[in-house]
């Protein structure tokens, strides 16, 4: 792993957004598909586990950390094919979701202003099928470019990725599979003054819906006709707490690291809610909110 940057003994906590998780063995970075393949068959050859990490905004990492190569893809370049009043635009993976969002409605261009906000890259956004305010990623990517374990590299119809709610056929897979490396997506010409009065408004309404401090987003997926935060706080789960990791008063399906949270406090709080839900409303929780480095996932 000459070739590109690589470290040993990279703390997680660093890299993700609750702020919590041990060090891996190594983290790479790299921005080809070569460089990609090249660190999966480095890890091969140790004998090393790989995992594949986005922007860090949907995972608990143990404080163990991860034993293996955490790869990190560096590749976040875009561009635009214009076909009249339509376009395609491909995004690498590491582009971030929110970005593209802003960048391609201030410039006319409507299809992505609903993932104003949205923490993350792009390609996590891709493998979860990043969704909110009416919008998901499912309905506007046209294909997505993977990496397969022996190199060779395919592009996707979206079909393929067999998108559900907050999941696809990637999601929770074995991180030595299929690696997005960019996705492209299917945009339309709009007005840049509605568009950007929409981002404004999406940006309002996250932002009074956003608890303050260091999450992952919502830890829990909403059962089908139902909201999980809804849920959460008529069990009375408002407030509950392990450690420095405490349940949101402001929305009950944000757990907050208010400062030296543990991934055992987080993970021993995931399982309390789980558990008052189910006495509640006999509901059981899913989650949202991938678990990297623990012995058996919840």
């Amino acid at each position: 792993m000459k070739d590109f940057p690589w470290t040993e003994g990279v703390r997680l906590a660093s890299l993700t957004s609750w702020r919590i998780g041990g060090p891996c063995r190594a983290l790479a970075k790299p921005a080809t598909p070569e460089q990609l393949t090249a660190a999966r068959h480095e890890a091969e050859r140790r004998g090393w586990p790989v995992f594949l990490l986005g922007g860090g905004t949907n995972i608990l990492v143990a404080d163990d950390g991860y034993p293996g190569l955490v790869i990190r893809y560096a590749g976040s370049g875009q561009t635009l094919e214009q076909r009249g009043d339509e376009a395609i635009l491909r995004a690498e993976a590491r582009a971030g979701f929110s970005m593209l969002a802003r960048k391609t409605a201030r410039s006319g261009w409507a299809g992505l202003e609903w993932a104003e906000g949205i923490p993350g890259s792009v390609a996590g956004a891709a493998v979860g099928n990043a969704g909110a305010y009416g919008g998901e990623l499912a309905r506007v990517a046209e294909a997505i470019e993977v990496v397969l374990a022996d190199g060779s590299c395919e592009t996707w119809p979206v079909d393929r990725m067999e998108y559900a709610y907050r999941s696809s056929i990637l999601k929770g897979k074995d991180p030595a599979g299929p690696a997005v490396v960019a996705v492209r997506f299917r945009l339309r010409r709009d007005d840049p003054g509605r568009l950007e009065a929409q981002l404004r408004r999406i940006a309002g309404e996250r932002k009074s819906r956003t608890p303050p401090g260091a999450s992952c987003g919502s830890v829990f997926r909403n059962p089908s006709g139902e909201a999980a935060g809804r849920l959460i706080e008529m069990a009375g789960c408002k407030g509950m707490r392990r450690g420095a990791a405490v349940v949101s008063d402001a929305h009950a399906n944000f757990i907050i690291n208010e400062g030296g949270a543990s991934a055992r406090q987080v993970f021993d709080l995931i399982d309390a809610v789980r558990e008052r839900v189910r006495a509640a409303s006999g509901h059981s929780l899913e989650l949202e909110v991938q678990l990297v480095g623990f012995a058996a996932c919840a």
